[in-house]
């Protein structure tokens, strides 16, 4: 159950996080290099991490937790930088992807495929510890169908997003004045919609990493930090009843994932950008 919500929620992680990195993109070209992604994400799953996790949950399982670890760092390094040049606006201007070429398409694919690679191994992990229990041929043949499943669902999804301001377009020539009106609306919204997935892919990378932290530091023996937002989770589902109660007691955890994740990520961005700069300075 658990799990399995858990794994939901990386799902639409990974869907949040995709579209802003075709952003900007000639919209010609948006749908290749969408499947371009999915082909690097789906490569990862069934070359890298599906004979890994098996291999690893066979022959060192204590292993899978640390490398989670680390990738969820990685994440959070990623959520916390985007957010800093947001704030800072210390980033160099970036053209358009479509007047940079296939260079560029090719930088937006590895750089989109890398953070899918960490998304895609947490879902992978989740999955497999679902049929730990199952003989080693099943396990492979359940996480090779989850494999493509998730990547058919993340891409398809991610595919309709991204064009649905084509489809609005096609509605505005269509004869119906209600077809025309959705188009219109579709049209208009399309940008807003992008533009807030953006925000949600950056949150969703550090609430993914600090929640993967969190748990990762509970299974390594230590219990505080783990121990003391589950109770908070724990407060907030016993004070309202309900499915009201289940969604705060998540979004508790959510938050307070979302801020380890922040935290580490500060650090992380501190260690690589600002410390080297202040060292350059005062070299000159």
């Amino acid at each position: 159950g658990r799990a399995s919500a858990k794994a939901a929620g990386v799902v639409v992680d990974d869907t949040a996080v995709t579209p802003r990195y075709v952003h900007g993109l000639d919209p010609k070209r948006e749908l290749a290099v969408i499947g371009r992604i999915a082909k690097g994400s789906l490569r990862n799953k069934l070359l890298v991490i599906l004979p890994a996790a098996l291999l690893l949950s066979q022959f060192a399982p204590w292993l899978l937790t640390p490398i989670l670890m680390l990738g969820g760092t990685y994440l959070c390094f990623e959520g916390a930088e985007k957010l800093w040049e947001k704030v800072s606006g210390h980033h160099p201007p970036e053209e358009p992807s479509s007047s940079q070429g296939e260079d560029q398409e090719a930088t937006v694919v590895s750089n989109a495929v890398r953070t899918d690679f960490i998304l895609s191994a947490e879902i992978m992990v989740i999955a497999l510890n679902e049929v730990a229990e199952e003989a080693f041929v099943s396990r492979a043949v359940i996480l090779v169908v989850v494999a493509i499943g998730i990547t058919a669902l993340v891409y398809g999804v991610v595919a309709l997003i991204v064009k649905m301001d084509d489809v609005g377009l096609a509605l505005t020539e269509r004869t119906s004045s209600v077809a025309q009106k959705v188009g219109r609306g579709l049209v208009k919204a399309m940008p807003k919609v992008l533009a807030t997935l953006a925000t949600v892919g950056v949150v969703a990378m550090l609430w993914v990493g600090g929640h993967i932290l969190l748990v990762g530091t509970d299974d390594l023996g230590w219990h505080a930090l783990y121990d003391l937002v589950h109770h908070a989770e724990e407060a907030v589902h016993d004070a309202v009843s309900g499915g009201l109660g289940s969604a705060l007691a998540w979004l508790t955890n959510t938050f307070f994932s979302a801020v380890i994740g922040l935290v580490v990520g500060a650090v992380v961005v501190a260690v690589l950008h600002l410390v080297p700069r202040r060292r350059g300075a005062a070299a000159h």
